[in-house]
């Protein structure tokens, strides 16, 4: 090959700079694409998903605290303190706990109903929790961690998964049907 040819097909080809130019270009379209045709599955997505995260302290051990939240006996004291039960007519039907993981509760006179996912005694409780007004099968998730404060007990609660437009009313709820009459039920 000639000098000539040679320097008229390196003027024909693509410089480094334009190569990658290039090659951003190609991959570029195929991520345009590919979010377009994924545009569908982005609408499957909430965005607004609600969650409650409270922290509460308690004069008493993580296991007194447990026995509290497991216990169907003592679970009846913190209802009978909340004064619930007379305010929305729900009868008197006592509470009922089971101590098995998979096990069902049924609480406030079985408007509050679900089952143990995890049981970790004196650490974690974690439940699939409904509410009696939410649509059949519809389950959230309690989260109850047991965190050892001195001579007391901290429970860092997280609540999620409920219907869209419920956090107020559960955030409130668990203050003034659980963590306020446990306080009172362990003082």
């Amino acid at each position: 090959m000639s000098d000539r040819t040679n320097r008229e097909a390196l003027a024909n080809d693509p410089t480094r700079r334009q190569a990658m130019a290039a090659v951003a270009m190609a991959f570029g379209g195929l991520a345009l694409c590919s979010t377009q045709a994924w545009a569908g599955a982005e609408e499957e997505i909430s965005r607004t998903a609600e969650s409650i995260h409270q922290e509460t302290n308690f004069r008493a051990s993580r296991k007194r605290v447990y026995e509290a939240l497991t216990d169907a006996k003592q679970f009846d004291k913190i209802i009978q303190l909340s004064g619930v039960m007379q305010s929305m007519h729900l009868g008197n039907k006592p509470a009922e706990i089971s101590r098995e993981v998979g096990g069902a509760f049924a609480l406030f006179g079985g408007y509050i109903t679900g089952r143990h996912v995890e049981l970790v005694p004196n650490e974690r409780i974690v439940q699939a929790w409904r509410t009696g007004k939410w649509a059949a099968g519809v389950y959230s998730i309690a989260k109850f961690e047991l965190v050892e404060q001195g001579s007391g007990t901290k429970i860092v609660f997280d609540h999620t998964g409920f219907p869209k437009g419920e956090a107020e009313a559960l955030a409130s709820g668990w203050k003034a049907h659980y963590w306020e009459p446990l306080d009172k039920l362990l003082a």
